[in-house]
């Protein structure tokens, strides 16, 4: 199994691909430059490194690079600095959504690709009736108006949720919602729940990259898991 992840350099694409290739898959990354990857990835015959910005390639050219994938996994986020929040591109991972699976669906397929979504537990899942304080209504309606970031998040998973669907024949997808990010060495025991069972603003919950990381991968690993999740946006909480 190949599997395309954009996003790869990040603190949690890094373990995620790790992951991957721990399992012994072949990977795709698309990164902006090589010259930060470990060195162990250069010379890794299981990995190919494709040096490009992802919303600067076309969707013919994004078609290629998927024609032989049967996963895809998006790490995309915005960096915590001034510029990473309010500088260009905005909408970085919605784009990044829609670029992918429109690739995905130009090209045919005897079975549906997989498409994992890193997003956050700040984002509610509108196909179940989850509960939001008021309190944290108000706070997310600020967010989506001071956080570029923040509706970046909502406007992504909604395209898979709403645009893709449940019954797309070309690809499947999942949305993966952690808490609060942590950097830990190993991964830890966690656990896995439809909806948030605490707060994301007033109670927030930890979860580890490298948990994260490793959930993704067998998501896309385990078909017994995938077929337990797909469709929809697990939480993922630190035990």
């Amino acid at each position: 199994m190949t599997t395309l992840v954009v996003g790869a350099t990040g603190s949690t694409g890094r373990h995620l691909v790790n992951q991957l290739l721990n399992r012994g898959q072949k990977v795709k990354v698309i990164v902006r430059s090589s010259g930060k990857l470990p060195e162990t990835w250069k010379n890794n015959e299981q990995i190919k490194i494709i040096e490009a910005s992802v919303l600067e390639i076309s969707e013919e050219k994004m078609g290629e690079y998927l024609k032989d994938c049967q996963s895809v996994a998006s790490c995309l986020g915005h960096n915590l600095t001034w510029k990473g929040i309010y500088g260009q591109p905005r909408k970085l991972v919605t784009d990044a959504v829609i670029l992918l699976s429109r690739a995905i669906k130009k090209n045919t397929t005897a079975e549906p690709v997989k498409f994992v979504l890193m997003n956050t537990t700040g984002n509610r899942n509108r196909d179940l009736n989850e509960h939001v304080s008021p309190g944290q209504r108000a706070v997310i309606s600020l967010l989506r108006l001071l956080l570029p970031p923040h509706p970046d998040n909502e406007k992504a998973a909604d395209y898979l949720r709403v645009q893709v669907g449940q019954k797309d024949p070309a690809m499947e997808w999942v949305a993966v919602r952690p808490d609060s990010l942590t950097d830990e060495d190993q991964v830890t025991p966690y656990e896995l729940h439809a909806s948030p069972t605490r707060s994301a603003l007033f109670n927030p919950g930890k979860t580890s990259r490298i948990n994260v990381g490793h959930f993704m991968a067998q998501l896309i690993t385990d078909q017994d898991l995938w077929m337990q999740w797909k469709g929809q946006m697990p939480v993922i909480y630190n035990k």
